[in-house]
């Protein structure tokens, strides 16, 4: 399946729009992540923890958009748009969220 973040392909037609599908996920960084990765905010560098997770919970969030458009028969998704959130009550939030949403299209042969 094609997934792009422009709204058509290049050189194909789209036959049929089924709508907006959607991904989320959430996921929990671990303390020793958190603490790690405060460490790392007051000496410098990357996080590579939560960059880890990042790409976890962005995996999921287009498997999950794929398979709801592959449920409606669509063969792509256009306009793809990608969010990235920090969820949770006060200052220390260790919930990362990531959400995708396109609109599931079918292409011309």
């Amino acid at each position: 399946m094609i997934i792009t973040t422009t709204q058509g392909i290049e050189g194909r037609q789209i036959e049929e729009y089924f709508g907006l599908v959607t991904g989320e996920a959430i996921l929990g960084a671990n303390i020793f992540k958190d603490f790690f990765a405060k460490i790392r905010d007051i000496v410098g560098g990357r996080a590579g923890a939560y960059e880890e997770e990042l790409r976890k919970a962005r995996q999921i969030a287009l498997e999950d958009m794929h398979a709801e458009a592959q449920s409606l028969g669509a063969d792509a998704i256009v306009g793809v748009d990608l969010d990235y959130e920090s969820v949770g009550m006060g200052r220390g939030s260790n919930m990362l969220m990531v959400s995708a949403c396109g609109t599931a299209v079918k292409l011309k042969p």
